[in-house]
C-alpha cells in the first residue's frame, strides 16, 4: 500500500463585486420600452390632478434616470473623459447619450440667436411621445419632459448647471437654459486655450 499525498489547489473565491460590469445588450425591445413608459405615465397620472403637475412628476422621474445614466457612462466607458467645454458636452448629449438611450442621435443642436446661455436640442419625433395617446382634456401634455429631466440631470451632474424644458416646436424642442456662471466659465476656458 502506498502513501500518496494529494495536493489540491485552493482557488480564491471571486466576489460578484470583483467581476467587471458587462456592456449589456445595448438594446431593449421597443414594445417593452413602450409598455414600461406607458406604465410610468399612468403611475404619475394617478398621483396628480393637472397636466403641469404630471409634467413636473415626469421630469422628476427623468432626473432620477439621468443621474444614474451618467454614473453608468463613467463606470462602463473608462476612456470617456470629463468634458469641460459647454459645446463638447452638448455634442456628447446629442450623439453618445442619445444613441445610448434611443438608438440614434438627436436631430439638431442649435444655439439661440439672442441669448448665448440658451441652446436647443431638437427631436422630430421623440420615442417617448410615439406610443402615448394623449386624451383631449390633456392636449398640452408633452411626455418628452421625461427626457428633459434626463438631460438636466446629466448636465447638472457634470457641472453645467441649467434648467431644461420640453416644448412642442419642430417636433419636440428641449430648451437648455444655462446659468450665467457656466457661460462665464466656458468663456474663460476658451480664452485660456487661445493663449
Amino acid at each position: 500500500m502506498s502513501n500518496a499525498i494529494t495536493i489540491s489547489v485552493v482557488r480564491p473565491k471571486t466576489s460578484l463585486l470583483d467581476k467587471p460590469l458587462s456592456k449589456g445588450k445595448g438594446e431593449v425591445s421597443l414594445s417593452s420600452f413602450a409598455l414600461l413608459f406607458s406604465e410610468l405615465v399612468q403611475y404619475c397620472q394617478n398621483r396628480v390632478y393637472t397636466v403641469p403637475e404630471l409634467q413636473t412628476k415626469l421630469a422628476e422621474m427623468g432626473q432620477d434616470v439621468g443621474s444614474k445614466v451618467i454614473d453608468l457612462f463613467f463606470v462602463r466607458d473608462r476612456s470617456w473623459k470629463r468634458e469641460t467645454k459647454l459645446i463638447h458636452m452638448l455634442f456628447f448629449i446629442k450623439t453618445t447619450l442619445w444613441k445610448s438611450l434611443f438608438g440614434r442621435e438627436a436631430d439638431k443642436l442649435e444655439r439661440a440667436n439672442d441669448d448665448e446661455a440658451t441652446y436647443y436640442i431638437i427631436e422630430d419625433e421623440p420615442l417617448v411621445n410615439k406610443y402615448i395617446s394623449v386624451p383631449k382634456d390633456k392636449g398640452s401634455l408633452n411626455c418628452a419632459v421625461f427626457v428633459a429631466g434626463i438631460i438636466e440631470a446629466v448636465l447638472n451632474g457634470c457641472g453645467f448647471a441649467c434648467k431644461v424644458t420640453a416644448h412642442w416646436h419642430k417636433g419636440t424642442t428641449y430648451m437648455v437654459k444655462f446659468e450665467d456662471h457656466v457661460i462665464s466659465r466656458d468663456k474663460q476656458l476658451g480664452d485660456q486655450k487661445s493663449m
